[in-house]
């Protein structure tokens, strides 16, 4: 049986496996990322990769996302391999995917409105009308409808969040992927973030994976961890992971302080309009 056939059992009978990355490697210059590293992303589930600075979190987005090849490895997205997709197919490939970016990536010239529809505009063929229902949904999604005609520099850090969730999400994903989304953010408004993602993912049923600086936040709504370290990754539960005893992911824990602690999430309905 061929090494190939092989994965490919070991994947079938692994459960709902959305996202399945194997092997990494990866350098940047003489900087080794990636040495063999491989980890799974349950199917409709959130999944937070954390790590010290500089483990390359981002960098595994980016790979899942298509937008960046590992040197060699393989990525599986359902039963696509995705490393080596011409970039064509790459291209129709990453319109499944919604990205929000670290610190929102909001063009500071446009309306929120018109930030939110700009993927739409830019990669379908929508009617105007169409276009303006959808991003209107997401606006009501995420408790934005009063700032649809401000400018980014108008609206709070959290409401910039929300903006960038429903970019994200107007053009429909099946994964949405975050890059630090509670970065800048107070304690309060990350907790309302936190509360958005997870309406969000129960809502419209995305595989979510995001990157993550806070162990509060991936204690309150991971369905499970990716824990980043010498070039590998260690993958499990969040119980499992709150009780691994692995000097790395102690030590990372023991660092964080108070915020090991579980806390229920505020309900979603509840969240600060001006968070």
């Amino acid at each position: 049986m061929s090494a190939t056939v092989q994965r490919q059992l070991e994947r079938a009978s692994a459960g709902p496996v959305h996202i399945d990355v194997m092997g990494l490697h990866h350098a940047y210059g003489t900087r080794k990322v990636f040495d063999g590293l491989s980890c799974r992303c349950t199917q409709h589930k959130i999944t937070c990769i954390l790590g010290a600075s500089g483990v390359g979190k981002s960098t595994l987005l980016r790979m899942i996302s298509s937008i960046e090849k590992p040197q060699s490895g393989e990525i599986w997205v359902g039963d696509e391999e995705i490393t080596c997709m011409p970039e064509a197919q790459a291209k129709r490939f990453r319109r499944r995917i919604g990205m929000m970016f670290q610190g929102g990536a909001l063009l500071d010239s446009m309306t929120v409105f018109d930030n939110v529809a700009l993927p739409l505009r830019e990669h379908t063929e929508l009617p105007e009308s169409e276009i303006t229902d959808r991003v209107r949904n997401q606006f009501e999604a995420v408790g934005l409808k009063e700032a649809e005609r401000l400018l980014p520099g108008e609206i709070s850090g959290g409401m910039k969040k929300r903006a960038a969730l429903a970019r994200a999400m107007v053009t429909e994903p099946e994964i949405l992927v975050c890059d630090e989304p509670f970065s800048g953010l107070d304690p309060i408004a990350v907790r309302n973030v936190e509360a958005l993602l997870v309406e969000t993912k129960e809502r419209a049923g995305v595989t979510m994976i995001l990157t993550n600086h806070h162990i509060g936040s991936t204690l309150r709504m991971a369905d499970q961890v990716v824990f980043l370290a010498g070039g590998s990754a260690v993958s499990g539960s969040v119980d499992e992971f709150r009780h691994n005893d692995d000097p790395r992911i102690a030590g990372f824990l023991d660092a964080a302080g108070p915020g090991r602690a579980p806390v229920e999430l505020p309900d979603a309905s509840e969240v600060a309009r001006d968070a």
